[in-house]
């Protein structure tokens, strides 16, 4: 477990080529391309490199084209603005000569000012509930190769889901969920590193909230799903090797793209990010 998060801080570890331009290893963990976690997480350890003493706490970004995990990623971070308070910064990240994904990323100085948040939804602890893999173990043989490929994958991050995910049979259902995840070992006290990994970890389980009106499953035949963009906002510092709960919900899904958004809270009821995302959901007849 320690060698799998150690891996994954490996690559969220940046080569600096020159004072604002970068180059990050990437990784397969079973889909067809480069995970949209990791661009994101590295994109911001590029951006965060160029900033001194302010915090991330918002980043908006778009995913321009299929990255390719054998073959290593350079970001480019345009310093944009650095004012009394805040710091903004433009990252483009580019794959054989081409841009994969760009990113706008606002940094703030600590700063006092009003306080209040949503309330933590009332949902049953981490404890005792099953690891979201034991959902599917016993299907993993009647599942497509591309799938269990996916499936089959040994992740940095276990989940828990609050309610019984659907896998092979998917029900209609309002488009809304919990699940609580954590990193699989202990890491380092560092604040840049736990906001880094929790961009990374928000890509996961989220645009396909949009399905659960539909009853489609993720892995239904026909269906095409990809990230379009991703917005995030870090409201308070938390750790990602501690029991974090994402609820999700999809206000809309048309046009063959599905939104979806979530908020991440800490066990003690702390608001601690919020995401947005948008993705193409798109039925090809089979």
């Amino acid at each position: 477990m320690q060698q799998l998060l150690d891996d994954l801080i490996k690559v969220m570890t940046l080569e600096r080529l020159e004072s604002d331009l970068f180059r990050g290893e990437s990784r397969d963990i079973g889909s067809p391309q480069v995970f949209g976690g990791q661009v994101l997480g590295q994109a911001l350890m590029a951006a965060t490199a160029t900033v001194v003493d302010r915090r991330v706490h918002s980043l908006h970004a778009y995913f321009l084209r299929r990255g390719d995990f054998n073959s290593p990623i350079v970001y480019e971070v345009d310093r944009a603005r650095d004012g009394n308070h805040f710091s903004t910064r433009r990252i483009v990240a580019i794959q054989h000569g081409a841009q994969i994904f760009n990113m706008s990323a606002s940094f703030q100085t600590d700063e006092q000012g009003l306080d209040h948040q949503l309330a933590m939804p009332d949902v049953p602890p981490p404890d005792g509930l099953p690891e979201l893999g034991s959902y599917y173990n016993d299907i993993m043989d009647r599942l497509p190769t591309s799938v269990r490929r996916i499936l089959g994958q040994k992740r940095p991050f276990e989940f828990r889901p609050t309610e019984t995910p659907g896998f092979l049979r998917a029900e209609k259902s309002a488009p809304s969920r919990h699940i609580w995840f954590r990193a699989v070992a202990a890491l380092p006290d560092d604040e840049t590193l736990h906001r880094c990994l929790l961009a990374y970890v928000s890509d996961f389980n989220l645009l396909d909230t949009a399905l659960m009106p539909h009853g489609v499953s993720a892995m239904a035949k026909g269906l095409v799903m990809a990230s379009i963009d991703h917005a995030m906002w870090f409201h308070r510092a938390a750790r990602v090797d501690e029991w974090l709960l994402y609820s999700t919900d999809s206000p809309s899904a048309s046009g063959a793209r599905g939104f979806a958004r979530g908020n991440i809270f800490a066990r003690d009821g702390r608001l601690i990010a919020s995401t947005s995302q948008e993705g193409l959901l798109r039925m090809v007849p089979s």
